[in-house]
């Protein structure tokens, strides 16, 4: 019998995964015309290059050498990175086609398993998509409805910071609540207590994990899965986290089930359970189980996080430029006085209006935007790109793209004012993306920030605990959140 040396199987291991990695990449396809980027490394590519909590500042600095369309490689995956506003819109708007599907990215493999919207893709994804969006739409998004749910919420958020009486406070939770409350009456039809233990526990989950997804043990899952899933570290907290999350999710709908009126749909889960009986008798295509609870995952994930971040970042913001905050009152006095807002105001409010875009531009909430991929072959500006490739199209670059944006890295409001005051719209702001993968709560996103951005100005003038500099270092994961640091909400009236 043979003895099994350990290192010589190693040392077999290594060689064998450098052979791959320099006669072939992940696509199995030829490099003949593909992007150019910086030189690999055997096994790990470009990844020791990589800023491992910015990835995008790492994008954004190799677009002075090669160009606003370049390639990296994260271990032996070749990804494909595209750069500025006039370089992004011509992939995802002018071949919205080709660059419409989700990348194979292991982590999101294993917690989604191809269903729900987000990362799911070909037909699935297209009917996921349309029900999603015909029924946010259903139950009120661009209608007076949601205005009304948004605006009961909004009264009781300014309740919970007028309770501190202008003393200091930190509003992470609070926030977060508040906004998450709008897509749950949707989702579930009903609000959550801002102290109630199990909604507490649900934005914990989901915050870890906004944090956790940008973590290097992550990282290296995604790059070397068969590798590294048997290591403990981040990755696996991410997982466990999902399982939790998904277990609330299928005890939510098991009770829907049981109280389901086919003659009254009160939520997103009740239409979807009647499409379910609908698609029967037969095992159900798209209409299953696994694909309403991510569905309900993805869009409570999305409907609480962006939204629920940018508002932090407003406040903050606000703190640290009180003239600003001081213009955005005067117009909520002119235009509002003490009238509780409307989205019709926003139309006469242009002030407001461009603040709370730059507060958006400014913040950058996703910087690397959702991966895209190809699905198909397409020549590209004159690069050859296979099916299959993972692509970025990266939204700081498109939102702090100096071509269109007069001070890039600085908040500054007149870059949606024009010189009379009046608001002007600017075809770089896509902070929601473009294209067939742009964000499908973005309008309900948009009434959300005015209303609940306008009311807090209305109601209180915010600012730092004394002696306390406001800090805007930013908290890094998937998106980009403020680090939590008390504020003052001091009554106005």
């Amino acid at each position: 019998m043979f003895a099994i040396d350990p290192v010589s199987i190693l040392l077999s291991i290594v060689v064998m995964l450098f052979l791959i990695n320099t006669f072939y990449d992940r696509n199995g396809q030829s490099n003949k015309n593909f992007p150019p980027g910086p030189r690999p490394l055997p096994i790990i590519g470009n990844f020791h290059i990589l800023d491992k909590k910015r990835p995008f500042r790492t994008f954004q600095e190799l677009t002075r050498k090669y160009g606003s369309i370049f390639s990296f490689r994260m271990g032996l995956t070749k990804v494909v990175v595209l750069c500025g506003y006039d370089t992004v819109k011509d992939a995802l708007v002018n071949h919205a086609e080709a660059f419409a599907d989700r990348p194979y990215v292991p982590l999101f493999q294993e917690v989604f398993k191809g269903h729900g919207v987000i990362f799911a893709s070909g037909e699935n994804w297209k009917v996921m998509r349309r029900f999603a969006l015909s029924t946010l739409r259903d139950f009120g998004m661009g209608k007076k409805v949601i205005e009304s749910t948004i605006n009961e919420e909004c009264d009781l958020l300014v309740e919970v910071f007028q309770s501190y009486k202008g003393k200091p406070f930190e509003n992470t939770m609070k926030i977060n609540g508040a906004i998450a409350n709008i897509i749950v009456s949707i989702l579930l039809g009903h609000r959550f207590d801002y102290n109630d233990p199990i909604f507490l526990k649900l934005m914990s989950l989901i915050s870890t994990n906004i944090r956790l997804i940008q973590s290097p043990m992550v990282m290296l899952y995604n790059i070397f899965p068969s590798l590294v899933r048997w290591l403990p570290g981040s990755h696996k907290t991410v997982l466990e986290n999902v399982k939790e999350f998904q277990t609330f999710i299928r005890e939510t709908f098991a009770k829907h089930k049981e109280e389901l009126d086919m003659n009254d749909q009160r939520n997103l889960i009740d239409a979807f359970l009647i499409k379910q009986k609908e698609e029967k008798p037969g095992p159900g295509r798209f209409f299953h189980d696994e694909n309403l609870v991510m569905l309900v995952n993805n869009l409570f994930v999305a409907g609480m996080e962006t939204t629920s971040t940018t508002l932090r970042w407003g406040i903050l913001l606000m703190m640290k430029y009180p003239e600003i905050q001081k213009n955005v009152q005067n117009e909520i006095d002119t235009v509002i006085g003490s009238s509780q807002p409307q989205i019709d105001h926003r139309k006469v409010m242009p002030y407001t209006d461009a603040v709370i875009h730059e507060i958006q531009r400014f913040g950058n909430i996703v910087p690397g935007n959702v991966p895209h991929a190809t699905t198909q072959d397409v020549t590209f500006r004159g690069y050859f790109i296979p099916k299959g490739t993972q692509v970025i199209p990266l939204l700081s670059s498109v939102l702090q793209d100096k071509e269109y944006f007069e001070k890039p890295h600085e908040f500054y409001p007149q870059h949606f004012l024009d010189a009379n005051g009046k608001f002007v719209k600017n075809e770089a702001f896509i902070p929601f993306s473009a294209g067939r993968r742009s964000c499908a709560g973005e309008n309900l996103a948009k009434v959300e920030l005015f209303l609940f951005f306008t009311r807090l100005m209305q109601k209180f003038t915010f600012q730092p605990p004394p002696g306390v500099d406001v800090d805007l270092t930013p908290v890094f994961g998937v998106t980009l959140s403020p680090s939590m640091q008390d504020i003052c909400a001091l009554p106005r009236n």
